[in-house]
């Protein structure tokens, strides 16, 4: 427990929500400071395994030594800056970092970045509602487990939403795309496939996450806080057996008869062997507990629960990344095929401007200034007229058969 939260505790007042109903004042709290006056200090949401939540005011400093953290770890819960969802089991807690919701998870508490945002106010209210409701209930899954599935549930049904919204507003313009081309179609495809690719990223990402964690054994292990921390307390008092033991029988015989050498001397080295068999037994046991591998089922059928979630959710983005795609290739197609229309009408074109520039050519040569007999008579020129014309209309239907030998367009 954070030393300050007992001069907090007994000061601020909380609603039934966990929310303080008077303002903070900063002052007779020792070790906590004021946002205006402390470069660091932050709003945080501490939530106890009871459905307790607490706003505090605590500096990176209290939040690295309490959670035994480094700055590093510590820097990816900054909402200054923006880092792709991530897992990170520690010694004594576990860092979660998945969009909007970032936390740090304890054997005993969950200590939350307050945040006006929705996935913030849902997952410390749903939260406490389930430690409150499940307070006299057994639970197979540790506390630890508990605050990281429903940060997991939170996540994953907050991108499964956002896919189904992009799915409902871009199928439409996708099939109004196919049916009519436009510029704006085409800008508004281009601006949801944008907003697609970052979405699609953020989901890999914690695709990506979740898939590394299941395929490490330690990294799971380290996320069994409950279970290190009853080793640890276990460990504990098991020192403080033998310490009272050796202590108390050191006193025994201080104030006993004095015995021979050789009775002194063995009965020390009895108690010697005592101390180190119960110090071996110790060790070996910690060192089996550690070279077995802690037992991870629980652990990774829950990971395994989301990870097919999420990978529902990615499946859903990649079919509508491939419907863009198929949509994209039918505009290419229809677009070729309109360029293609547009190629053989001009090849046509040319083609008749060909001909009818052979039936200029003849018309300005019988134009020019000179003297002929054919003029003389009006009926031979006409003849002359319907030759050439007869002639560029062959041209033309043989332009018209070599384009269909060729198979430039059929006919």
């Amino acid at each position: 427990m954070f030393p300050e939260f007992a001069s907090y505790q007994n000061t601020a007042r909380f609603n039934s929500d966990g929310y303080r109903s008077n303002h903070f004042n900063g002052s007779g709290f020792p070790g906590l400071k004021k946002r205006g006056h402390a470069h660091g200090s932050r709003s945080w949401i501490k939530i106890d395994q009871s459905g307790n939540s607490k706003i505090l005011e605590l500096d990176k400093a209290t939040v690295m030594r309490h959670c035994s953290l480094p700055s590093r770890d510590l820097r990816l819960l900054d909402p200054l800056f923006i880092y792709p969802s991530t897992l990170l089991g520690r010694e004594n807690s576990i860092v979660v970092s998945l969009e909007q919701i970032r936390c740090i998870i304890t054997a005993d508490e969950v200590i939350l970045m307050n945040s006006l945002e929705g996935c913030v106010v849902h997952y410390k209210s749903e939260l406490c509602k389930r430690l409150q409701t499940n307070r006299d209930q057994s639970d197979d899954l540790p506390f630890e487990f508990r605050a990281l599935e429903l940060a997991l549930e939170l996540t994953c049904m907050s991108l499964d939403a956002q896919v189904r919204q992009s799915e409902v507003e871009i199928y439409p313009v996708l099939d109004e795309l196919a049916s009519s081309i436009s510029t704006l179609n085409l800008e508004r495809v281009r601006r949801f496939k944008g907003h697609l690719l970052a979405l699609t990223q953020r989901v890999q990402k914690v695709y990506d996450e979740i898939e590394h964690l299941m395929n490490d054994d330690g990294d799971m292990a380290e996320m069994y806080l409950t279970e290190k921390k009853q080793r640890r307390d276990a460990y504990s008092i098991s020192d403080l057996y033998c310490q009272t033991n050796i202590s108390g029988g050191a006193r025994v015989a201080s104030k006993s008869a004095p015995v021979s050498p050789a009775g002194s001397s063995s009965g020390d080295q009895k108690l010697q062997r005592a101390f180190s068999s119960i110090s071996s037994s110790k060790i070996g046991s910690f060192g089996g507990s550690s070279n077995r591998g802690e037992n991870i089922e629980q652990l990774e059928m829950l990971l395994e629960a989301y990870f097919v979630v999420i990978g529902n959710t990615l499946n859903k983005l990649l079919s509508l990344k491939e419907y863009i795609d198929d949509t994209e290739d039918l505009i290419n197609i229809k677009l070729g095929n309109v360029q293609n229309q547009l190629i053989k009408f001009e090849l046509l074109l040319s083609a008749a401007t060909f001909v009818a520039t052979i039936f200029a050519v003849v018309a300005g040569i019988f134009g020019t200034n000179f003297h002929a007999s054919i003029f003389d008579d009006p009926f031979t020129f006409n003849w002359v007229l319907i030759i050439s014309g007869m002639f560029c209309g062959m041209l033309y239907v043989s332009f018209l058969i070599y384009f269909r030998h060729k198979k430039i367009f059929p006919l």
